[in-house]
């Protein structure tokens, strides 16, 4: 090897878990420490060096990239209850009644949170990717969703008073109880959302007996991971009418039931559809999302994709459904939205009807929005928004914002991106069966979860995809959005490391683009070539043939297939690089 290329800046390297864990030590011996004079600024964000420091090492890694600016991040593993029982054995003298959140939360959102960050999700271009796509045209396969309630029945507006907004409820003793508080600015978007427990029991009859009588397998999709107190409330009680009353007439008849996060469940409708069931998404403004999919796609088919996908996931400021309060009601009552003083709403809740209060931040809207804009003009993108301007005046701000930022970037002689603003169900539409060549599709938070599993699903795996995370203040964290391989590391493990299955494509991309953005900073035009040639040389890679086991069938030239291990992929790059 010739003279290291000398680079200035730092990058800051946060390590991760699992078989992803042992790629990511590989990549970075092959193509960072041996070709490059690079300081590393690593962190150990594995799950028990999270635990062990009792989150410190997540504290640490905001810091870090705060402070240096670029960064790439590996997957680790959030730990179940029996890990952390183990973890806890192996370190005394951490009190596990005294764990912070960050010793044991994904760090994830803590990170996109601690440095305002929100996430673009893109597809490799890779030139010869083939996905088996289902043969959907008459696909026999319903979604059933309720008609009233949730964000659709919601009190929404834009706050008119800077200060704090609360949620109040009076119940039996009528005396009010305050059940959240936050703060709030003049012209920020607030909703307030219930569902009524009783409708929701009524609905999960009409769901259970629909597929009974039309003898259809049963697939029921929520957010109860990141909505407890909401779609959780939901859940559990669509579980309980199914257990009680027709698990047995179900399981009688052969029908399966299987319930899915609902990112999870619409990445299977387009990927691995069943050839008959019916859908549930209790959930009406997702419901109708993937309602009007599923015709369409009876209609039109998944096309082939030329595509090149991005999604922009607004994550940073308030966060919508991901930062809002959200808890069943302990009892018969009234629930009130005051903000600054001001009573704005009040509803009556009964006994365990699920609550959910969301808002968030018009500058965080703003920010989001000139990163659309310029992520855009970069790459040379068309901007498909979805809102749901018609009824809600939550989603009219990013509207408002739209303009404003147009407005100003014209004032500056740059014009905005090619745009359009479609209601999200035809955003998503547009993303699967009518897909431009290059396009950016910017969604809300919940939005842009679905669609990014979807657009991976579309994609053959999450492996071929690249994630970013770009703050406000010019930080930027780059990261493969795919897991830790439990499964492939397990295998690593009981072959005694000879055994090394794994697709390193997301981590090689996210790898080339830290590198990239470091040299454009520094006007380091050596480093920024060598980080050009890394990505090329993946490209090439897949292009020649060789992958790996995830990818077995997926090309579009099957009799130059060869099929290589983690080394060999590897290996085969650097012959390329």
């Amino acid at each position: 090897m010739g003279n290291k290329i000398p680079v200035d800046s730092p990058l800051v390297i946060l390590h991760g878990d699992e078989m992803a864990q042992v790629a990511f030590e590989a990549l970075l011996k092959t193509f960072v420490t041996s070709r490059l004079d690079i300081k590393l600024k690593e962190i150990d964000l594995s799950a028990e060096n999270r635990l062990a420091t009792n989150g410190r090492a997540v504290t640490e890694a905001i810091e870090a990239i705060k402070e240096y600016g670029v960064g790439i991040k590996n997957a680790g593993i959030t730990v179940n209850r029996s890990q952390l029982e183990d973890l806890l054995k192996k370190y005394p003298d951490v009190d596990g009644d005294a764990l912070d959140p960050l010793a044991t939360k994904s760090p994830n959102g803590a990170i996109r949170k601690g440095i305002g960050g929100n996430i673009t999700r893109e597809d490799i271009q890779f030139r010869n990717l083939r996905v088996r796509r289902p043969e959907w045209i008459d696909r026999d396969i319903e979604v059933m969703t309720m008609d009233n309630g949730g964000i659709k029945d919601s009190f929404n507006e834009l706050a008119r008073a800077t200060g704090i907004i609360k949620l109040m409820f009076v119940g039996s003793s009528g005396d009010p109880e305050e059940l959240h508080r936050r703060e709030i600015n003049k012209g920020d978007p607030l909703l307030l959302a219930t569902n009524d427990m009783a409708d929701i029991r009524d609905w999960a009859r009409q769901f259970f007996q629909h597929a009974i009588d039309d003898k259809r397998d049963i697939y029921l999709g929520l957010k109860d991971t990141v909505i407890p107190g909401y779609d959780g409330a939901m859940r559990s009680a669509i579980e309980d009418v199914y257990k009680n009353e027709y698990q047995d007439k179900v399981e009688a008849i052969g029908l399966e039931f299987h319930y899915e996060l609902i990112d999870a469940q619409a990445a299977r409708i387009v990927s691995n559809p069943p050839e008959r069931a019916l859908w549930g998404v209790p959930d009406n403004t997702t419901g109708r999302k993937l309602f009007k999919l599923v015709n369409q796609l009876k209609r039109y088919g998944i096309p082939d994709r030329h595509v090149h996908v991005s999604i922009s996931r607004m994550s940073a400021g308030g966060g919508d459904q991901y930062g809002s309060f959200n808890a069943p009601a302990r009892e018969d009552g009234i629930v009130k939205v005051v903000v600054d003083g001001e009573e704005r709403h009040a509803r009556h809740v009964r006994k365990g009807d699920p609550m959910l209060l969301m808002s968030n931040d018009r500058e965080a809207i703003k920010d989001w929005v000139s990163q659309v804009f310029r992520d855009a003009s970069r790459k040379d993108k068309e901007v498909y928004f979805g809102l749901k301007r018609e009824y809600m005046e939550y989603d009219e701000v990013f509207s408002e914002v739209i303009t404003e930022v147009r407005r100003e970037l014209a004032k500056e002689d740059t014009p905005p991106p090619s745009f359009m603003i479609m209601r999200p169900s035809r955003q998503l539409i547009k993303m699967i069966t009518d897909p431009p060549r290059n396009a950016l599709y910017p969604s809300q938070n919940l939005d842009g979860d679905i669609f990014s599993d979807i657009s991976a699903a579309l994609g053959g795996s999450l492996a071929t995809a690249s994630s970013i995370i770009e703050s406000k203040d010019g930080a930027m964290l780059f990261e493969a959005p795919h897991g830790t391989a439990h499964d492939l590391y397990i295998k690593y493990q009981e072959s005694g490391g000879k055994e090394a299955h794994f697709n390193p494509s997301a981590l090689i991309y996210a790898l080339g683009n830290a590198l990239e953005t470091l040299g454009e900073r520094d006007g380091n035009r050596e480093l920024a070539d060598y980080a050009g040639r890394l990505k090329q040389a993946l490209k090439d890679t897949v292009a020649d043939g060789v992958i790996t086991a995830d990818l077995k069938g997926k090309i579009t030239n099957p009799e130059s297939e060869k099929v290589v291990d983690l080394y060999g992929f590897i290996e085969a790059l650097q012959e390329r690089l």
